[in-house]
């Protein structure tokens, strides 16, 4: 139980934590990254998944495989929700905070991240989504959260309320199969919708979930703690433990899965570490690590 409130707290912090803006107009080590900002998301580069990209508190920024961080983005705002389009390398699409303050609303680059531009303020926005899931196999199905589990199925331009967010939500995914099923990663377990977020029930329980992911073929990567990471198939989600994840001692903030190969894993740990897995989370090289 001590573990389990150690992580809840820690959890809190970061979720909710700003920092002073650091100079990142240069390239740095990804420890200097590290302790300059906090990292809200992250995945494979679509153009070239050898890189990472990283969504922080202040911009966009590219990890390549030694370790050097290079900004992306023209600007440092902070990057809440961040997601890859599926299939165009060249458009991602986001949500946060400006530097200047208030709510970025839903945002798009169509330039790898470069530049960005508000594509909708979404209900009652503009909104900050937090979470924000794009589906894999319909680029024009989000789900976001702000407040309420908001949807839109016109590629972002408009928004409507889906249903309640389960409570002390940390991360959503949806379902490749079917874009009604959306997954919610909470600090009470791991949670399902089948109706487009308007109800939900428990799969995993007692147990801080805090990352959720799935890939094309609906395999189902979660992280548990105390438990490690969870893989599932969507057809029998029972959930067995692969591993124990990249830093036993600690947790996984945020997980992407490789669109080109589904045996390869990123995540980023408690303590800002970018890990990458090459056989499915059994196993796990730190970034910029021989």
């Amino acid at each position: 139980m001590a573990h389990r409130r150690t992580i809840i707290s820690l959890l809190s912090a970061i979720l909710a934590s700003g920092a002073a803006a650091p100079a990142l107009a240069q390239t740095i080590s990804l420890a200097d990254l590290a302790g300059k900002t906090h990292v809200h998301g992250l995945s494979f580069d679509p153009a070239d998944s050898a890189n990472i990209l990283v969504a922080t508190h202040h911009g966009v920024m590219r990890a390549a495989p030694d370790g050097n961080v290079t900004p992306v983005s023209d600007v440092q705002d902070d990057f809440m929700g961040f997601v890859p389009h599926p299939t165009d390398p060249s458009i991602i699409f986001g949500s946060g905070h400006p530097s200047t303050g208030g709510n970025l609303g839903f945002i798009k680059s169509t330039d790898a991240g470069k530049t960005w531009t508000k594509i909708a303020p979404g209900v009652d926005g503009p909104v900050d989504f937090h979470q924000l899931a794009v589906s894999l196999t319909d680029a024009n199905v989000f789900y976001g959260s702000y407040g309420s589990i908001q949807t839109s199925r016109d590629g972002g331009a408009t928004w409507t309320i889906a249903g309640e967010a389960p409570g002390r939500l940390i991360d959503i995914a949806i379902s490749p199969a079917d874009p009604a099923t959306v997954y919610a990663a909470t600090e009470t377990g791991l949670m399902v919708s089948r109706d487009g977020a308007k109800t939900w029930q428990t799969l995993v329980s007692d147990v801080p979930v805090t990352t959720v992911e799935l890939t094309a073929d609906g395999t189902i990567y979660a992280f548990a703690a105390g438990r490690g990471v969870l893989r599932a198939s969507e057809s029998a989600p029972s959930f067995n433990t692969i591993g124990e994840g990249p830093d036993a001692a600690g947790y996984i903030l945020h997980l992407a899965a490789d669109r080109k190969d589904k045996q390869r894993l990123v995540a980023i740990t408690g303590d800002k570490v970018i890990m990458v897995s090459s056989d499915a989370g059994v196993s796990w090289k730190a970034l910029g690590k021989n």
